[in-house]
């Protein structure tokens, strides 16, 4: 005969453990900060989605063309701009853009 007992939940934490924080304060201060960074990252997911479909224009207006799909000059100097702006890791969020709007080839 088998018993169910019910399962255990653990005690809700408070927003201090949640944080991180060790007082109601500043964690109240992280979780405003928080979810100002959830809306910039849902804003930042957009804008490299709406990049993504312009960079799909430019190539197929320049494949229809006759040319490359990719202009490598091109993507040298938005790795420098982003390295100019953000030093070294810039130059690796500008190669992940990059990819993420090369497309198919």
């Amino acid at each position: 005969m088998t018993s169910t007992a019910p399962a255990k939940t653990a005690p809700a934490k408070t927003a201090a453990e949640k944080t991180g924080a060790h007082t109601e304060e500043a964690a109240a201060l992280i979780d405003g900060a928080r979810a100002r960074i959830d809306t910039l990252d849902d804003r930042i997911i957009g804008l490299v989605q709406e990049r993504m479909a312009v960079s799909a224009v430019i190539q197929e207006a320049r494949i229809t063309s006759g040319g490359r799909r990719i202009s490598l000059s091109r993507e040298m100097e938005i790795l420098a701009s982003y390295r100019d702006a953000l030093g070294r890791p810039g130059t690796s969020l500008a190669m992940t853009l990059l990819e993420l709007c090369r497309g198919r080839a």
